[in-house]
């Protein structure tokens, strides 16, 4: 669900690797772990399972800052668009049990829908309907804190039209599976939520699996937080809008749990799991590839107002992997790496934090509006105490940090801002490329 300018995607380093338990050095990842919360760089917990037994957990920070309530591995986090694997196994389910035929286009259920005689439900799983997806929307952020009806929902995604002719290539889009949640519930006469509990939670054990609501903390519900100077609270997304596409809150133990009886059969017939796994543009079905060096994980990432999540699997050694931050200063791909490399023996640095420290005066430079001639974009930078902070437009704001004179950076994204006040211009580096902004 997470929209945002500055987007990471999963991919692992390339190379060779073998996996042997015996060199799984858990006191070094709790070190790495610990340096990271001694440093509030990092909010949340991770499992690792093997053979659908779990061999590792560690929780770090607070489910409720303001409260002082310390993480456990019992914490239940928003896990964004991990919940599209949950969707797409129920409409599987569907498929197997002759409700449902791929093949079916969707003028059945929404006519206001744009191309929807030509949309396959298929092709709602794929993302390759067309739909626009309204998160992309620059007032998404005005109004995704307020309850939706289906028709309010329904609207607002016909209003998006198409941005290509259905079936032509993969874009992701959450409307697509908005329109799957809606198409289930129709399917069945019941809640998405009672379908989830029905057919996956309760089958398998997930107890702590299901769709949110309000955040509950005496419910061991986690807030999420962006840093600014300090952690603060992040709004919260209604559930009724997210649905399917991600309206779930979970556990990484649940998570690999799920992904351990997926892939092992428990959930799909081996033909829906090829299904899943088969890529086309980039694209599965509820799944994308994740590559550790030589080995092939499946599985899927999210994010949603503040939170950040990631699952995968890797079905030739048995092991699942799961971690959910409600607050972080880093880029989740770095740290996926470090935990799958600590799993699989392979070398990684536990990290050595500098600070380069400012006043609040000297950030006042910084401030202002800054365009581009190379891209339709502008990025808003104020402050909050001797903290800088960016917000592109339509977008959340989020907390740069100093590395040395005028010169930032933001991990979770891998972006670096360095500025020249003299000739009032910024550049962004991101991705091996650079951006030059000047302030209006």
């Amino acid at each position: 669900m997470k929209k945002t300018i500055l987007t990471t995607v999963l991919l692992l380093l390339l190379g060779q690797i073998g996996f042997a338990q015996t060199n799984f050095d858990k006191i070094k990842l709790d070190n790495y772990f610990n340096a990271l919360e001694a440093n509030n760089k990092f909010m949340g917990s991770v499992a690792v399972s093997q053979n659908g037994e779990i061999i590792y957990t560690k929780s770090m920070g607070f489910a409720d800052v303001e409260k002082n309530v310390k993480a456990t591995k019992n914490s239940k986090y928003r896990i964004g668009s991990i919940s599209k694997s949950f969707t797409t196994v129920l409409i599987l389910k569907a498929a197997e049990d002759k409700k449902l035929d791929l093949s079916q286009t969707i003028d059945k259920w929404f006519p206001i829908i744009k191309n929807a005689d030509k949309i396959s439900v298929k092709q709602l799983l794929s993302h390759r309907s067309g739909i626009h997806n309204f998160t992309n929307d620059n007032d998404y952020l005005t109004w995704n804190t307020q309850p939706k009806t289906e028709k309010e929902m329904l609207e607002i995604i016909a209003k998006g039209g198409s941005d290509f002719e259905p079936d032509s290539k993969a874009e992701y889009s959450n409307s697509n599976f908005v329109l799957l949640t809606y198409i289930l519930e129709k399917t069945y006469s019941k809640s998405y939520s009672d379908l989830l509990q029905q057919y996956i939670a309760k089958p398998l054990g997930l107890t702590n699996t299901y769709v949110f609501g309000k955040i509950n903390t005496s419910k061991s519900e986690c807030r999420s937080y962006n840093f600014a100077g300090t952690w603060k609270v992040v709004t919260e997304t209604d559930f009724t809008i997210p649905l399917g596409a991600g309206a779930i809150i979970s556990t990484p133990s649940d998570l690999t749990k799920f992904a351990d009886d997926l892939f092992g059969g428990k959930l799909l017939k081996p033909e829906s799991l090829e299904i899943m796994k088969t890529i086309k543009d980039g694209y599965g079905i509820g799944l994308f590839q994740m590559p550790f060096h030589e080995k092939m994980g499946y599985g899927h990432n999210g994010g949603i107002d503040g939170f950040s999540s990631v699952y995968s699997h890797f079905a030739e050694d048995k092991i699942s992997y799961a971690l959910i931050t409600n607050g972080t200063k880093l880029n989740m791909n770095d740290i996926s790496i470090a935990v799958l490399s600590a799993v699989y023996g392979k070398p990684y640095d536990i990290p050595v934090f500098t600070t380069y420290s400012l006043t609040s005066e000297e950030v006042d430079k910084y401030l202002g509006v800054y365009a581009s001639a190379e891209i339709q974009f502008k990025i808003t930078f104020t402050k909050d105490g001797n903290a800088l902070i960016a917000q592109g437009t339509g977008q959340p704001a989020f907390s740069l940090e100093a590395t040395e004179k005028d010169k930032f950076k933001f991990d979770q994204a891998g972006a670096k801002f360095e500025f020249n006040p003299t000739e009032k211009t910024m550049i962004l580096f991101q991705g091996g490329g650079q951006i030059k902004f000047t302030k209006e």
